[in-house]
């Protein structure tokens, strides 16, 4: 017997539909992870991932383990027991970077705002003014749960003025929209393999500045997480093809780091721009289409995030209802929303080769027919 499953369109927040080239490239015969021919594709994904970043000096590598993997690999290494920092939490993944931020022994400073809303510059810099000491500033670019998409170059303006460094979420923002990490002075990074990269869950690419990698190799403290201590990676992830050079760190996932190459050589392909330009896109293609249903995009146009919008859902409607019938009689899946948004709205991810009009188009028609139906209002 073999395993045989359902396909169906991605239009939630992640993951994100997968090119057959990408799904080809998994396929492949699996290799050692210290085979010279993997050890040259290692090479070609360091360069791939510092396109991507939008970074010609910064140290990039893929983590083994999805977006939050990233997370830990960035908040371990860069921020010692003890030490000051700021985090701005406006969802969800804020939140989570909060809370390993404290596990790791960081004192923390919240700069809080409420669901739906960016971060806000001016109080952030009220903080700084009023904790000098503090050495890192953690905020997310592109919050999942919420849509919106804050001020990472202002951030990272305002981290420089007061001598700190920054550490970025850009989970669902590298490869849909803007983001780049040498002209902003962006120190730490990391992005998920599924959302915008249109590669299957499970890695998650990061980029340390050098000024980064110089912290973290002047620790006073051992990195506290052995598997994600930057400097025993390294060892691995060298910059050099050359097997000889590469020091066994763990067993690399093989055949999941072919898709992300070919994920990765897609997205340059296509080029950066034109990304960017296609899930903006297909996103005003979906808001003209909402409002024609009579739905309503929640997040204000100047803060809103393309490849997932946050759709409100009015009140005499059967959220989960109209969701579940989206997948069993169409095979759409879009989000439900999270945290207080549960329930609320729905979260419709154009990630990607979800990023295509036809899939909104698709998404569109199958609304219509449910909402004519009307069997999803609640009484």
């Amino acid at each position: 017997m073999t395993l045989s499953l359902e396909p169906c369109l991605l239009l939630g927040p992640g993951p994100s539909p997968i090119s057959q080239k990408v799904l080809d490239a998994i396929s492949q015969p699996t290799l050692g992870h210290l085979d010279y021919q993997f050890s040259t594709m290692m090479a070609e994904i360091i360069k791939l991932q510092q396109y991507i970043f939008q970074t010609k000096t910064a140290v990039s590598f893929p983590i083994s383990g999805p977006g939050s993997a990233g997370m830990e690999c960035c908040l371990f290494n860069m921020i010692e027991p003890g030490e000051k920092m700021i985090v701005c939490v406006n969802g969800v993944f804020g939140a989570r970077m909060r809370e390993i931020s404290e596990r790791v022994g960081a004192r923390v400073v919240l700069l809080e705002q409420p669901f739906g809303e960016a971060v806000d510059l001016e109080e952030l810099q009220k903080l700084l003014e009023t904790h000098p000491d503090t050495r890192c500033i953690a905020a997310v670019h592109a919050e999942t749960s919420t849509g919106v998409l804050s001020d990472i170059e202002a951030i990272a303006r305002l981290a420089k003025k007061y001598g700190c460094y920054t550490i970025i979420d850009a989970v669902t923002s590298i490869g849909g929209v803007p983001f780049y990490m040498d002209d902003w002075g962006v120190d730490a990074v990391y992005t998920g393999s599924q959302k915008c990269l249109s590669v299957p869950p499970g890695l998650s690419p990061v980029a340390f500045s050098r000024r980064a990698i110089e912290k973290i190799k002047s620790r006073r403290q051992k990195v506290l997480s052995w598997f994600y201590d930057v400097n025993e990676v390294l060892r691995y992830w060298s910059n050099s093809h050359a097997t000889s050079k590469r020091t066994y760190h763990h067993t690399a996932p093989v055949n999941a780091l072919y898709g992300l190459y070919q994920g990765l050589l897609n997205l340059s392909e296509e080029g950066l721009e034109c990304a960017w330009q296609r899930h903006l896109g297909c996103h005003l293609f979906l808001e003209e289409k909402l409002t024609e249903l009579n739905l309503e995009l929640i997040v204000p146009k100047a803060i809103r995030l393309p490849q997932i919008n946050v759709v409100k859902v009015p009140e005499h409607i059967n959220a989960q209802a109209v969701r579940e019938r989206l997948r069993q009689d169409f095979s759409i899946e879009v989000g439900d929303g999270l945290g207080e948004y549960a329930g609320k709205v729905w979260r419709i991810g154009l990630m990607g080769e979800g990023a295509r009009i036809e899939h909104a188009r698709q998404l569109i028609e199958a609304l219509t027919i449910i909402f004519k139906e009307g069997e999803f209002y609640v009484s």
